[in-house]
């Protein structure tokens, strides 16, 4: 027997996508319908307004008993005319009492196969939509109510094509018949109700949830930016008035489709460099709202990111002081916390990866200090909550790299060691962890020798019998457990398997130890190294620590030559200073 979930079955909506959450009436918001196989449509949860009929049409009284058939509608006394249901309702008891009996195959052959034969239909039918609306606009273009009737003929047809997204592999079919390129043209029609229809169609389609190859998902997609989708995308940005709810939903769904879009680099760095979608999300994330929207947060999110898959997005988003307006943006929340589970809360989180995405070069950096943004972390590091790890992250990438030196001189200048120290001796979680030994290994590496930052570092190591020593010990003693448990049990596995087995899973084993802390470890071990090549006191204390543990020297120099070979096997454009400082600190190690 058919469970009740196959016969009334939900409206599809994609699984792990953002939804848009419908906050005034449903009705008046465009949604997309999917037809079934068997032709009937379901609607996406959205009400509907039936047109009030004429109180002269309306008959008294209830409705007209059934008729009896041959196996008896009515009880045994004919209380109820016929048992007082409708005729639409006997037919469906009819069809649960026949799939009982076992019958549902007749109901199946009625069904129509969806294939490229039925998509050469529904083709043929939504260009004769198309045709057809556009004679009659351009014939009686001041009177629309002789184009009304077929505006809504075609607003049926376009979102009948919602179906394809359970049918991934037409896609190369739909676009061989060119009903791609007129559906992207519809986003340039004059109704912009048709026009908000046909974007959220393409967002359907291009969903991540959608259970498309990717060779499908790239044939239609190339079709869709073969008829200039991002142009138009940005030409409907430009004229729906949020003010208006369906408007606004139309946004909402033209983010929809950039953020699918973005799997790909190169149609994100087309988004940058052909299009102004970041300028007007830079503009659209300083909207003053007195709650933060759904459409405010989404656009923080999809900024975030366009600027972390394109390099030419962040070129474009520095030029236009893109650090300075989200830090002044980020301002209120270094003593504010947004609420809990809030769209605020989530448009907080997506200016910062706005700005951490931007950091990892030296104009993103020359940036961030011209604006203060070391001060401003600070703050954060000393009075904010929720805005607290986010600022450690941002100062992670601040400092870090070859050209972090700037950037740690003035973390020093601005009395920052004393927030970072006090931070580090607390009980974190391990991103905060991490974080914080990121920034001790990056003022230990771009501090110049015998300048007074350095020394003044140095100082904070050694102050207090070594505290801070003591406590970069225990973290890396927790680590080192976590991660030699973990290569206990690839031991194990290794044990099992043929030498190209073991080249399959190498990356699977790397991603294991890394989960287990292996990068902490690692960053703990370079602090840890730097130190012993100090300062003499410094060195002893951390023999001594290691010798409680009947270790030495060594391991803390195993750690460091495992990631220089791990750099050696990397990419080219790896970082060689980062190398050199590494077999140097190895050589000190001996």
């Amino acid at each position: 027997m058919a469970s009740i979930d196959d016969l009334f079955k939900k409206p599809y909506t994609p699984g792990s996508k953002r939804k848009l959450e419908i906050s005034q009436d449903p009705s008046a918001v465009y949604k997309a319908t999917k037809v079934s196989t068997n032709g009937d449509v379901k609607s996406n949860g959205k009400a509907t307004v039936e047109d009030e009929e004429d109180d002269d049409d309306i008959e008294a009284g209830p409705a007209l008993p059934l008729e009896e058939t041959k196996d008896g509608v009515g009880d045994e006394e004919g209380r109820f005319f016929g048992g007082g249901i409708t005729t639409d309702t006997a037919d469906a008891l009819n069809y649960i009492d026949e799939l009982d009996q076992g019958d549902e195959a007749k109901y199946r052959q009625k069904a129509e196969k969806i294939d490229a034969s039925w998509l050469r239909k529904v083709a043929l039918n939504f260009e004769r939509k198309i045709s057809k609306n556009s004679e009659l606009r351009a014939k009686f273009d001041n009177d629309p109510q002789k184009f009304m009737g077929s505006e809504a003929d075609l607003d049926a047809e376009l979102k009948a094509l919602s179906i394809l997204s359970d049918h991934p592999e037409l896609y190369g079919e739909f676009a061989k018949l060119g009903c791609v390129t007129s559906l992207i043209s519809l986003l340039a029609h004059e109704n912009t109700d048709i026009a908000i229809d046909a974007i959220e169609i393409i967002n359907e389609l291009t969903d991540e949830d959608v259970e498309a190859e990717q060779e499908q998902w790239d044939l239609l997609v190339d079709a869709m930016l073969d008829g200039d989708l991002l142009n138009l995308l940005y030409g409907n940005v430009l004229r729906l008035d949020e003010a208006n709810e369906s408007d606004r939903a139309g946004l909402y769904h033209v983010l929809g489709v950039l953020e699918n879009l973005s799997s790909r680099t190169a149609i994100v760095e087309s988004i940058s460099k052909n299009t102004s979608f970041i300028p007007w999300l830079l503009k659209r994330v300083q909207q003053k709202e007195a709650v933060v929207s759904q459409n405010k947060q989404y656009s923080a999110e999809t900024l975030a990111i366009l600027l972390q898959s394109s390099s030419q997005g962040r070129i474009l988003f520095l030029g236009l002081n893109g650090i300075d307006i989200l830090l002044q943006l980020l301002s209120p929340y270094r003593k504010r916390d947004p609420a809990k589970g809030t769209e605020e809360e989530e448009y907080v989180e997506n200016l910062f990866d706005s700005v951490t995405c931007c950091l990892d070069d030296s104009t993103g950096k020359a940036k961030f200090l011209e604006a203060e943004g070391i001060e401003l972390c600070l703050i954060m590091l000393r009075e904010g909550k929720m805005s607290k790890p986010r600022a450690l992250r941002v100062l992670d990438h601040a400092l870090g790299g070859p050209e972090g030196g700037a950037c740690c001189q003035k973390l020093v200048e601005a009395a920052g060691l004393k927030a970072i120290f006090s931070a580090f001796m607390k009980k974190n979680d391990h991103q905060s962890t991490e974080h914080l030994l990121g920034i001790l290994s990056s003022m230990l590496r771009s501090l110049p020798g015998n300048s007074a930052e350095r020394i003044r570092l140095l100082a904070k190591f050694v102050e207090k019998d070594y505290e801070k020593i003591d406590r970069t010990m225990k973290i890396r003693r927790e680590y080192a457990s976590k991660v030699a448990a973990v290569e206990q049990d690839i031991q194990r596995e290794r044990s099992n398997l043929s030498a190209q087995e073991q080249e399959d899973m190498a990356d699977e084993w790397l991603s294991r130890r890394m989960d287990a802390g292996l990068y902490s470890l690692q960053t703990a071990d370079v602090v840890l190294a730097w130190l012993v090549a100090e300062d003499e006191g410094a060195k002893k204390r951390i023999q001594d620590l290691l010798g409680e543990r009947d270790e030495g020297l060594e391991v803390v120099r195993a750690t460091l030559q495992e990631q220089l070979r791990s750099i050696d096997a990397s990419a080219e454009d790896s970082d060689t200073m980062f190398q050199d400082m590494l077999a140097t600190l190895v050589e000190h190690l001996q």
